[in-house]
């Protein structure tokens, strides 16, 4: 993990949070209960600081900091049968993953985070995770009754900064807003395509001869 904000602010919380709780443990050997409880209870709640802010750090790994348009990832589709193509999605950190999808179009969504300019401060800035691919009918008929084909594409963590802000609503002053985006395009043929993602949101394009 790298070593944002939140991060340092984990190791320092923690470090001293210990070391109080330490000092509050050798006051009681001496039998001396006043310091005892007075370092417990500060060691205790810097401790929980140090965790929360660990929390909020594993939380946003795995967004992407934005302050630009930049390539999500590049998908590769090839036509299979009728309404029917596979999908190669390949990420900047060189991860791929391969889909069987049906329907007239490829479908991506995303996650995006956008931090008020004073969380940019310490470390904050507008953020994004894709979400997942699918397949898309053009017919409204179909999307409703033929086979669906939907793929997560996020890694699972164990915190999910979106549900850690319903958790801790004290982060609330720090949102500017979060929303999902979304973006289509037909598969009429072999195609390479890049997902970009910039301030309003994601968008396809023909990717460009690397």
């Amino acid at each position: 993990m790298p070593f944002s904000p939140f991060v340092l602010a984990a190791i320092g919380f923690g470090a001293f949070g210990a070391i109080l709780v330490i000092a509050g443990l050798v006051a009681l050997f001496r039998w001396r209960p006043l310091r005892f409880l007075v370092r417990t209870l500060l060691g205790l709640v810097l401790l929980s600081l140090g965790a929360l802010s660990a929390a909020v750090a594993l939380g946003i790994q795995g967004y992407h900091a934005l302050t630009r348009e930049e390539v999500a990832a590049r998908i590769s589709v090839r036509p299979a049968g009728p309404q029917k193509f596979g999908a190669t999605v390949r990420y900047p950190d060189g991860r791929e993953q391969v889909f069987d999808l049906a329907g007239d179009e490829i479908y991506v969504d995303a996650h995006i985070l956008k931090w008020k300019p004073i969380a940019n401060v310490i470390g904050l800035h507008t953020a994004y995770e894709l979400d997942r691919v699918s397949g898309r009918y053009q017919a409204i008929e179909q999307e409703r009754s033929a086979p669906r084909t939907v793929y997560l594409l996020r890694e699972e963590r164990p915190v999910e900064l979106f549900r850690l802000r319903q958790r801790y609503a004290f982060l609330a002053p720090l949102y500017d807003a979060e929303y999902g985006s979304a973006t289509f395009v037909q598969v009429k043929e072999p195609a390479e395509l890049e997902v970009r993602v910039s301030t309003s949101g994601l968008l396809v394009r023909e990717a460009k001869p690397q």
